[in-house]
Parts: structure tokens; C-alpha cells; sequence
């Protein structure tokens, strides 16, 4: 049962560990009903939930469930003591293995301290400069021909999410796996959808049926799958992430092992394809309601006067990324970030004891007046170098979470957002009814209830400059 207190006196354990002054936190005692109140609205209203909480208790509230303490942290201080990390306070591993680690074990995001810092350094050799412009070259035609082939009658509506999940799954299955469209690739796009789905069940148990047991035996193919593949992307010369992380080395000629390659690769997927439609689906809401913006990003798309985005056209676009920005701020993939406490630690005067759960927020964070400008509003000039609201504080934006565990793939999914933006804008006008206001569902990601359905037309071909 979750109990809830008020803040009491320190410990004389506790006084070891803390600052003179500061005083233990305690979890608050709430009845049994208030309680199952609080888990539903943490999951379907994850903002409701955390501004309520905040105003009610303040910065720092701890909740008890049986014998785990669950700590919710707010603002951005919060961000930057869980982020930035001084003293290995958190570890990111335990906290994430509680919630995905049946499905995607020992991915980078479940990885702490020198053993996080070794695996990232070595994954870097798939995201530099060089091997994003090959990315975007490959992507191009793919991008293309998937907007291209979109069916719908004139006026008429289709859904956004499936289509953009569809596609980012199709560009991970070529750019990340180096894998031809269909056949095999299809199957592994099936699999990882059920592992995605598995990766917070609502009913955490792997019996047979169940979407967890589906998840698991969808994560046995694909490990088996992969292991096969991997002496021929050793020895081969592909530019694929695959074939990349397959050949990647450290200064001393370490490799990753088999295992890890395969634990590196599911993971990856998943976090490039999830987290890319989840923006790509937000961003389109966005330009469907705010229309003036659409026409805005449309004449920015035109005017690099190209068929095919070259890797520097990408800096042609800021206004592009001023809306995805705020689309991100008002709709962030993640709406909460968990750390698992290794140590007492204080935050604003009070003692947050080793072994809880500590939480985060980005998404009451993205929405505080202490930061943001009216945070209700959609108003992508606040990303504009003149106003610059996202620098009133290092941590008041964090859709790509931040400190050691900043997105390593941050550089890859805003070419690959723009990439899919300047298509669309370039041959459809897209709009949603006035009263529409699209149902997100913020656990375990941001995406849209009903796949948001979006009313298409296409434009004059004298819009579309001819692709060579």
C-alpha cells in the first residue's frame, strides 16, 4: 500500500550521509482508493498527475508501495541532479531493468559509469558525421517513395502514427540492419513490434498469450536471427549500423562481443524508431492545427530550391526545427525519466533515501511559467535564437534526457524528422476538423490514441520541383 507523511527528523544513519539542516523525506499517507487514483492518472495523465502532486506537496514526494520507496522530483534542478549524476548517485540500469529489462536487456540506456561510458565510445563509430551523411543519402529515395505512395481520395483522411511507424521501421530495418524491404525484413518488423509492445505490459507476467510472453519469444527470433548474421558483417565492409557495431573497435582493438552486438542492435531499434514517430506524429498535429506554420515550413522547404536534401540543406531548415522543438516540448516522447537512488542524496533541503525509485518529469517540466513563456501555447519562436526560452535553463527542455545518457542518436533523428517533413511539405496540405483534439496516450511513449487521422489533399505539381 502506498502511505504518505510529512517530512520528519533525520536518522542517525541518514546523518552521515546529508547536509546540516536538511530533513528526511518522508512518504505520504494516503487512503487505499487515493492510492490506485494516483498509478491511474501517473499513466494516463502524466501531466495532470505531476502538477497536482507538485502543487500538493512540493518538489519532492516520496510514495510507498509495499517495501519500494518511489520518489517524484520536479523542475529543472531535478533534471540536472539526475542527469548530470556528480557522485554516481543514480544508476540508470536498476531502474530500467525494473520496467524493460525482460525485453531489452543491456541496451546503452541499461548500462551505468565506466561499462555505459566503454559501450557508448565504441557506438559513436555509427553516428559520426561521415556515416550520417551515407544515412541521409540512403534514406532520401526510401523517404520519397514511401510519402509518394500514400492512398487517400482527395479531402480525404488517413492515419498519421501507422504510416510513420511503418516507414521508421522500414528506414531502421535498411539504414540499421542493412536489410532489403520485405521477406526477412518484414518478419524482423513484426517481431520488434511485439517486443516494443511487451516492454510495458499491463500485466507483467510471461504466461502463455500474454503480450509479455509474445514479447519474449518476438526477442529470441531476433537474437537468433542476428547471431547468424554476424561473422558475415565482421568480415564484411557494409556501412550499416550493423555491419558498423559488428567492426567497431576501442583503442586497445577491443571488440563487442556477439551478445552485445545483438543487445546493442534490439535496443537501438527500438529507441530509433519509437521515439522518431512519436515526434514525427506530434509534429504533424501541431502543423495540421497551427496551419500558418504548415504554409511557413512549406515556402522554408521550397525555397533550398532542391529534389533531395543534401546533409547540408539540413541547416536550411531552423524554423523546421523550431516546430519540432515544440512539438517535443509540448508532447514528449518519454513524459518520465526513473533513476534508481545508490546513495542518500538531498534535493532542496530534503534527504532522499538510497534504494527508491526517483522520477523525474520532462513533460511538467516542458510546461512550468518559470521557464516557458505561456507553455500552453504553441509558439515555435520561443526556440528562435532571439528569445531562446529552451536556455533560461540547461535542463528546463530534456525530450533527449541529457548529462552521460543524452540520446546518442539526438543528430540522427532530427535529419531523419526533417527528411520527413520536407517530402510531406513539399506535396500535401494536411489539416485537422477545428474540434479535434487528438487523444495521447503518454505510457510507455507518446503516441495518439486513435493513430491521429489527418485530411490530405495534394499539391499542384508546379509545387513539387521534378526528383532527378
Amino acid at each position: 500500500m502506498l502511505a504518505t507523511y510529512t517530512k520528519g527528523e533525520n536518522t542517525m544513519a541518514d546523518l552521515t550521509a546529508v547536509n546540516q539542516g536538511s530533513t528526511a523525506l518522508r512518504p505520504i499517507k494516503v487512503s487505499l482508493l487515493e492510492t490506485l487514483r494516483m498509478i491511474r492518472q501517473s499513466y494516463r495523465q502524466p501531466l495532470e498527475h505531476a502538477q497536482d502532486m507538485q502543487q500538493r506537496y512540493g518538489n519532492a514526494v516520496m510514495q510507498r508501495i509495499g517495501r519500494q520507496s518511489y520518489v517524484n522530483l520536479y523542475g529543472a534542478d531535478a533534471h540536472r541532479l539526475a542527469l548530470v549524476n556528480e557522485g554516481q548517485i543514480f544508476s540508470n540500469k536498476k531502474a530500467w531493468d525494473m520496467i524493460i529489462g525482460r525485453v531489452f536487456p543491456n541496451g546503452l540506456m541499461l548500462r551505468d559509469g565506466d561499462d555505459h561510458r566503454y559501450h557508448r565510445r565504441l557506438m559513436q563509430a555509427g553516428f559520426k558525421n561521415p556515416v550520417l551523411q551515407g544515412y541521409l543519402a540512403d534514406m532520401g529515395p526510401q523517404v520519397h517513395a514511401a510519402v509518394e505512395a500514400w492512398e487517400f481520395k482527395p479531402g480525404g483522411s488517413l492515419l498519421a502514427y501507422p504510416l510513420f511507424k511503418r516507414m521508421t521501421l522500414d528506414m531502421a530495418a535498411t539504414i540499421f540492419l542493412g536489410m532489403e524491404l520485405g521477406g526477412d525484413a518484414h518478419k524482423i518488423s513484426r517481431a520488434f513490434e511485439a517486443t516494443v509492445a511487451a516492454s510495458m505490459p499491463r500485466v507483467p507476467l510471461a504466461i502463455p498469450g500474454t503480450i509479455l510472453w509474445r514479447g519474449i519469444r518476438a526477442r529470441h527470433y531476433m537474437c537468433r536471427y542476428f547471431q547468424q548474421q554476424i561473422k558475415r558483417k565482421r568480415e564484411g565492409q557494409g556501412n550499416d549500423m550493423f555491419s558498423l557495431l559488428c567492426r567497431a573497435t576501442d583503442e586497445e582493438g577491443n571488440q563487442y562481443t556477439d551478445e552485445e552486438v545483438v543487445d546493442h542492435m534490439i535496443f537501438l531499434m527500438m529507441a530509433a524508431h519509437d521515439t522518431t514517430t512519436s515526434a514525427l506524429t506530434s509534429m504533424t498535429y501541431a502543423l495540421a492545427q497551427h496551419t500558418e506554420w504548415q504554409d511557413q515550413l512549406r515556402k522554408e522547404a521550397l525555397a533550398i530550391g532542391k529534389d533531395a536534401l543534401s546533409y547540408h540543406d539540413l541547416e536550411r531548415m531552423p524554423q523546421t526545427e523550431w516546430v519540432m522543438k515544440e512539438a517535443l516540448r509540448m508532447y514528449p516522447p518519454l513524459s518520465s525519466l526513473p533513476k534508481y537512488s545508490l546513495k542518500s542524496f538531498d534535493f532542496e533541503g530534503s534527504t532522499i533515501p538510497a534504494g527508491a525509485m526517483v522520477v523525474t518529469y520532462p513533460i511538467h517540466t516542458h510546461y512550468m511559467e518559470q521557464y516557458w513563456s505561456n507553455p500552453t501555447r504553441f509558439d515555435p519562436e520561443r526556440f528562435s535564437d532571439e528569445r531562446a526560452e529552451q536556455k533560461t535553463h540547461a535542463y528546463c527542455w530534456v525530450p533527449f534526457s541529457g548529462g552521460a545518457h543524452m540520446c546518442i542518436g539526438l543528430h540522427f533523428a532530427i535529419m531523419q524528422i526533417k527528411l520527413v517533413m520536407f517530402e510531406m511539405l513539399r506535396r500535401y496540405r494536411w489539416t485537422v476538423p477545428d474540434t479535434y483534439r487528438m487523444p495521447v496516450q503518454q505510457s510507455p511513449i507518446s503516441k495518439p490514441r486513435d493513430g491521429l487521422p489527418i485530411y490530405l489533399d495534394a499539391l499542384p505539381p508546379r509545387a513539387i520541383p521534378a526528383r532527378s
